[in-house]
Order: C-alpha cells, then sequence, then structure tokens
C-alpha cells in the first residue's frame, strides 16, 4: 500500500511526465518540434519570397542580357556599313552609286544603297520624328551583308574607296562588337554578384529564424536528447519543416517572377510600334526568355528551397554538438 504520508510517492516525478508527454506527443503522426503555422514561419516566408522574386529577377534579366548580346554579336558580325558624308563640290548620288560598285565583289551577299529618307529615318529613335532634315548633311549609308561562306577583302576595298570615293568610309563594326560584348560580360557579373549577395542575405536570414526555432522548442530537444534520440533525427525535423516554408516561399516569389516577365514580353509586342520599344527592343530583345529561362527560374527556386533546408540543418547540427 501506498503510505500517505508522502504525496510524492502516490505520483509519478515531473519530469517523468513530461518525458512521457514528450515521447506520445512524437509518436502522433505528422507533428513536428516546430509550428506549422507560426508567425514566425509566416514571416520567412514571406522573406523567402522577396528574395527568391529578386533572385529570379536578376537571374532572368542576366539571361536577356547575354541573349541580347549574342544577338547584337550575331547581326553586326554578319553586316558592313559604308558611310558616305556630304562633301561641298561632290555629287552625293555618283558618290553613293560609285561607292555601291566599288563594294561589289566576292564575299558580299547583298548590297542595300539607303535612300536620303531611310537615312534621316534612322535618326528618328534619337531626334523624334516630324523634323526637317533637309538641311542637314546627313550621311548616306551603304549596307554590306557578308556571305556567310566567303571572306570579302576589306583592305582592297578601303584602298579603292579612299582612292575614288574619298568621303566615304568603311565600318566594319569590330569597335562596337569589343564594346558591347565588354559591357554585356560586365552586366552579367553585375547581376552574378547581386544573386550572390541575395542568396547570401536568405540563407542568413534561415540561419537566424533556425536559431530562433530551436530555442523556442529548446525543452523538447532537450527530452529527446534524455530518451536517446539522435541529432540526424532533431535535424531531420527542422529540416522538413524548413523545406515546407523554403518550397512555399519559392513558389510564391518564383512564380511572382514567372508573371512579371511574361507580362513584360506582352507588354514590349503591344508597345513595339514606337520609337522608345524599338530602343528597349534593340537593347534587351523582346523581353522573351524562351522555354529555358522559364525553366531556369523554376530550377532556381526550387534550389532556393533546398538551399533552405540544407541551411536549416547544417545549423542545428552545428548548435547540437555544441549543446552535447
Amino acid at each position: 500500500m501506498t503510505d500517505a504520508s508522502h504525496p510524492e510517492a502516490a505520483s509519478p516525478p515531473a519530469s517523468d511526465n513530461r518525458l512521457k508527454r514528450s515521447i506520445q506527443a512524437f509518436a502522433q503522426p505528422r507533428l513536428t518540434l516546430i509550428p506549422a503555422d507560426s508567425t514566425a514561419s509566416r514571416a520567412l516566408v514571406i522573406v523567402i519570397a522577396i528574395m527568391t522574386f529578386l533572385a529570379t529577377l536578376t537571374g532572368g534579366s542576366a539571361m536577356l542580357i547575354y541573349q541580347a548580346s549574342q544577338n547584337w554579336n550575331s547581326a553586326i558580325s554578319r553586316e558592313m556599313t559604308i558611310q558616305v558624308k556630304p562633301q561641298l563640290g561632290r555629287d552625293i548620288e555618283a558618290d553613293v552609286r560609285k561607292a555601291a560598285d566599288i563594294a561589289r565583289m566576292p564575299g558580299f551577299a547583298d548590297i542595300r544603297v539607303f535612300s536620303r529618307e531611310e537615312s534621316s529615318r534612322l535618326l528618328e529613335p534619337w531626334l523624334g520624328a516630324g523634323l526637317d532634315l533637309s538641311e542637314l548633311p546627313v550621311p548616306r549609308l551603304i549596307v554590306l551583308k557578308i556571305d556567310p561562306g566567303g571572306r570579302p577583302d576589306l583592305a582592297a576595298l578601303r584602298e579603292q574607296l579612299s582612292k575614288q570615293v574619298p568621303n566615304a568610309a568603311l565600318d566594319d563594326h569590330h569597335i562596337w562588337l569589343e564594346r558591347l560584348s565588354t559591357m554585356s560580360r560586365a552586366l552579367v557579373v553585375v547581376a552574378v554578384i547581386i544573386l550572390l549577395l541575395v542568396l547570401l542575405a536568405m540563407v542568413l536570414a534561415v540561419a537566424f529564424a533556425t536559431r530562433g526555432a530551436m530555442a523556442g522548442s529548446r525543452e523538447i530537444i532537450d527530452v529527446l536528447h534524455f530518451v536517446g534520440a539522435p541529432n540526424r533525427f532533431i535535424a531531420a525535423e527542422f529540416q522538413r519543416h524548413f523545406l515546407k516554408l523554403g518550397l512555399r516561399g519559392g513558389l510564391i516569389g518564383g512564380g511572382f517572377a514567372l508573371v512579371v516577365f511574361y507580362l513584360a514580353g506582352l507588354l514590349t509586342a503591344w508597345w513595339i510600334a514606337s520609337p522608345e520599344a524599338s530602343q528597349v527592343e534593340a537593347l534587351f530583345g523582346r523581353f522573351a526568355l524562351g522555354a529555358l529561362g522559364y525553366l531556369t527560374i523554376i530550377v532556381l527556386s526550387g534550389a532556393i528551397a533546398l538551399l533552405t533546408a540544407a541551411m536549416s540543418r547544417s545549423v542545428v547540427l552545428r548548435r547540437l554538438r555544441r549543446m552535447n
């Protein structure tokens, strides 16, 4: 029989009750160390969504710049231009015809002579439409398309132009190619640096959130250690929780980035008739990422979710080793 004068013997110690409750709790399915829907979890989802949106937006922009630079190089490297400047005492029309005749040599697939009106319209994106340029010495252009299977003799072409049409100049665009390539590489490097900084900020946010969650579940973690739960079991609980948060945030941020790029492509196509849109299209294309670009955004969003889970697991294991 139990001695009534000793009440502590009538009931098990509080630590045993706590141990039983903890074991029973973890025996129940779908129960985790961290509350699934807490204020901290919702805040972290918002942070991950913002970081994912910025990361995918930066990555998509880098792809647009790279694609545009490839288009520039491909288009410019296939063409050359002869610029015939008006000169006092010379017949500009005769000079244009003579320069075009000189350029008809092996290696060029097509030669197109721009009229005065066409040459003037090339200035509209910068000067605006409706201006009377008849009094200005607008140069005349001759566009030479290079035959893919041929190599024109540029040295001979320059020599003949300098002798017969001294006011004509051949431009093979190599300086522009070098500048465009340098600019595009610099922009891509800047985009990659921004992407890495965004990922670093997200990793730090996940690390702090993981430490806060561990501090809130310290009592349960101690009990699990007491009953012999391995560190990898506790880390797996945190990893599963933060993977769900990362997937939610990545889905929101990546989905919003996909919508932004899709709408930008639609607006550019709708706006393409204006001179301003023509300049934007010449610089960035039509904001069309293509299937590869959209797939890259989806993969990047998933990678951010996996990075969130991996960072959480790493922080938990490191903290548990110190606790042990």
